[in-house]
C-alpha cells in the first residue's frame, strides 16, 4: 500500500506539533549527515524550535569564529 499525500498545514494540536517537529527534526538531521558522508560536503544546519530552543549540526569539527 502506497503512503498518502499529506496537505502541508499548521498543526493546531500543540502536542502533536511538538512530536511531529522532533521526529522531522530527527529525520532531516540524519539526511544532513547522509549528504556529508555520501557526497564529501561540509553541511551545518541550525533548526529553532517554535519556543526558540537551538538545535545544530554540523559535519565538521571546526568551528569558525
Amino acid at each position: 500500500m502506497a503512503r498518502q499525500k499529506i496537505q502541508i498545514k499548521k498543526i493546531d494540536n500543540t502536542a502533536a506539533r511538538q512530536v511531529t517537529f522532533s521526529k522531522r527534526r530527527r529525520g532531516l538531521f540524519k539526511k544532513a549527515q547522509d549528504i556529508s558522508i555520501l557526497c564529501d560536503a561540509e553541511i551545518a544546519l541550525i533548526v529553532f524550535s517554535a519556543a526558540g530552543k537551538l538545535f545544530e549540526y554540523s559535519s565538521s569539527r571546526y568551528v569558525i569564529d
